[in-house]
C-alpha cells in the first residue's frame, strides 16, 4: 500500500514547495494570519472590559473560544484559493498537461494534490489560533479550559477539511478559475453558517454537543475526498473546455431517470415499489436505526429537562383537543392542507440540506422531529399518561407518516451514496441528475401521498382517538 501512495506523496511534496517558494502567495497569507489574531487580541479585551462593568463576565468567558474559532476560520477562507485552483488553475496556465501525461493512475493524481492543498490552510489556521492565544497569554486572560480548546482545534480542523475537499472537487469539474471562485461560495457561505450556529451553542455553553458537528463534518469530508476521487478524469479535464447549460440534454436524462422508460402510469407505478426498496435498502436501514437512535436520545432527555405538568396541565392538553374538534369538524380540508404541506416543506428542507452536504445533513430534520416524539413520550409518561395515552397521539397518523419520511430522507441520503459511487461512462452531471430523478420519483410516487393520507388521519381521526384517554 505505501508504494502506491508514494507517488501522490511526491505529488503532495513537490506541491507544497512550489507553494512555499511563491512569495506572491506566503507575504498575504501570512500577513494576515499575523494581523487578524492581533485584532481579535483587541477585541476580546474591549468586550471583556466592557461586560466586566456590568457583571456580565460569563460572555466574556464564552467569548474567547468563540473568537478562537472565527480566529481558525479567517485563514483557511483565504487560502482556499490554493485548493480551487488545484486542478483548473493550472490547466488556466498550461502547467498541468505534463502531469497528466505520466503514468500516474488518477486517484494517485488527485490524493496528492489533495494532500498539498490542504497543509497550507491547517498551517496558517493553526498559526493564527496560535498568535490568538499568545495575545490572550500576554494580556493576562483568561484561556479557555483544556477540554473547550481541543474541541475548537479539532472542529476547526475538520471544517478545514471539508472546505479544502469540496474546492478541490470544484477545481477538478469547473472549466474556469471564474467559475470555480465563483462556486466557492457554496463552501464558504454554508461552513459561515454552521459557525454562526455554533456560535449559539458555544454561548449556551452546551460544549459538549458541538462533538456532533465534529462527527458530521467528518463523515462530510469523506465523502467530498470519495466524490473527487471517483469522478475525477484526467481524459475529461483535459477535453473539457467550457460547460454549456444544454437544458434539453438535462431534461432528456432526467426524464429518463424518472420514467425508467416505462411506457404507462400504471406500469411506473407498481414497479416504483419494488425497484425503490431494493435500490435503497442499505439507506433505509441507516435512516430507521438513526430514527430510533433520536428517539432514545429525546427519552433519555427527560432525566436531565424534566418538566412537572401535573393535573392542571393534562387538563389543558384535554382542552386543546377538545378546541381542535370543535374547531376542525370533521371532513374539514383546511387542517389537512396545513398539516401535509408542514410535513412536504419539513422534507424538502432535508432535501436541500442534503444537497450541500451529500446527504450528511439530510437526517437532521427527521432526526430533531423523532428527539421531539421521544423526549415528550418521557415527559408525558412521567407525568402519568399512559403509554397508550401517547401512542394515541402517535399512532394512528405516524403508521404512515413516519414510514413516508424514513423513505424520503432515505432517498436524500441515496443522492449521496449515488455520487460517491464510481459509475463508469458518466459524467459528475449525469450522476447528479440521475440522482435527482430517483428522489423525485419517491417523493410524488410513494411519499407525497402517503403524506396526504396521514394528514386526513391526523386531523379527523387521531384528536379524536387521543381525547379517548382524557376524559
Amino acid at each position: 500500500m505505501l508504494n502506491k501512495l508514494q507517488p501522490a506523496l511526491l505529488i503532495a511534496q513537490r506541491e507544497i514547495r512550489d507553494q512555499f517558494r511563491d512569495w506572491r502567495i506566503v507575504f498575504p497569507i501570512l500577513g494576515l494570519t499575523v494581523f487578524f489574531p492581533f485584532l481579535m487580541n483587541f477585541t476580546a479585551g474591549q468586550i471583556l472590559g466592557f461586560v466586566q462593568k456590568y457583571g456580565a463576565n460569563i460572555i466574556g468567558e464564552r467569548l474567547v473560544p468563540f473568537l478562537l474559532m472565527v480566529v481558525g476560520f479567517f485563514p483557511i477562507s483565504v487560502s482556499l484559493v490554493i485548493a480551487l485552483e488545484t486542478f483548473v488553475g493550472e490547466k488556466e496556465r498550461g502547467s498541468i498537461e505534463p502531469l497528466l501525461n505520466t503514468p500516474l493512475k488518477d486517484w494517485q493524481l488527485y490524493l496528492g494534490k489533495l494532500l498539498s492543498a490542504t497543509v497550507y490552510p491547517l498551517l496558517s489556521s493553526y498559526l493564527g489560533m496560535g498568535f490568538y492565544l499568545t495575545g490572550l497569554y500576554i494580556n493576562h486572560i483568561p484561556l479557555p479550559e483544556a477540554s473547550v480548546l481541543i474541541l475548537v482545534v479539532v472542529l476547526t480542523t475538520v471544517q478545514a477539511l471539508v472546505m479544502v475537499t469540496g474546492a478541490v472537487v470544484v477545481s477538478s469539474q469547473a472549466t474556469s478559475v471564474r467559475a470555480a471562485n465563483l462556486l466557492a461560495s457554496f463552501i464558504i457561505i454554508p461552513i459561515a453558517l454552521l459557525i454562526q450556529a455554533e456560535s449559539v451553542v458555544m454561548f449556551w455553553g452546551t460544549y459538549e454537543s458541538l462533538w456532533w458537528a465534529v462527527f458530521g463534518l467528518s463523515v462530510l469530508g469523506i465523502l467530498l475526498a470519495r466524490v473527487g476521487l471517483v469522478h475525477f478524469q484526467r481524459e475529461e479535464l483535459l477535453g473539457r473546455e467550457i460547460d454549456v447549460l444544454n437544458v434539453r440534454w438535462m431534461w432528456r436524462v432526467y426524464r429518463r431517470g424518472f420514467t425508467r422508460d416505462e411506457k404507462s402510469f400504471w406500469t411506473w407505478w407498481r414497479n416504483l415499489f419494488p425497484d425503490t426498496f431494493r435500490e435503497m435498502k442499505r439507506s433505509i436501514l441507516v435512516v430507521t436505526a438513526i430514527m430510533v437512535v433520536a428517539i432514545l436520545l429525546g427519552v433519555w432527555e427527560t432525566h436531565n429537562y424534566f418538566v412537572v405538568l401535573g393535573q392542571s396541565g393534562l387538563q389543558g392538553m384535554n382542552s386543546q383537543l377538545n378546541s381542535l374538534v370543535k374547531i376542525w369538524p370533521i371532513f374539514s380540508i383546511v387542517p389537512v392542507i396545513a398539516i401535509w404541506w408542514q410535513n412536504i416543506r419539513a422534507l424538502l428542507l432535508a432535501f436541500i440540506l442534503g444537497t450541500f452536504s451529500f446527504g450528511v445533513l439530510g437526517v437532521m430534520p427527521v432526526m430533531a422531529t423523532m428527539f421531539a416524539a421521544g423526549y415528550f413520550f418521557g415527559l408525558l409518561t412521567g407525568n402519568g399518561l399512559p403509554v397508550l395515552g401517547y401512542l394515541a397521539f402517535i399512532l394512528p397518523h405516524g403508521i404512515i407518516e413516519i414510514p413516508a419520511a424514513i423513505l424520503a430522507t432515505a432517498a436524500v441520503v441515496q443522492v449521496g451514496a449515488v455520487l460517491a459511487t464510481p459509475i463508469p461512462g458518466k459524467t459528475f452531471g449525469e450522476v447528479w441528475i440521475n440522482a435527482l430523478a430517483g428522489w423525485s420519483r419517491v417523493m410524488l410516487g410513494i411519499v407525497i401521498p402517503m403524506l396526504l393520507i396521514g394528514a386526513c388521519i391526523e386531523a379527523w381521526i387521531t384528536p379524536r382517538i387521543a381525547l379517548l384517554f382524557f376524559r
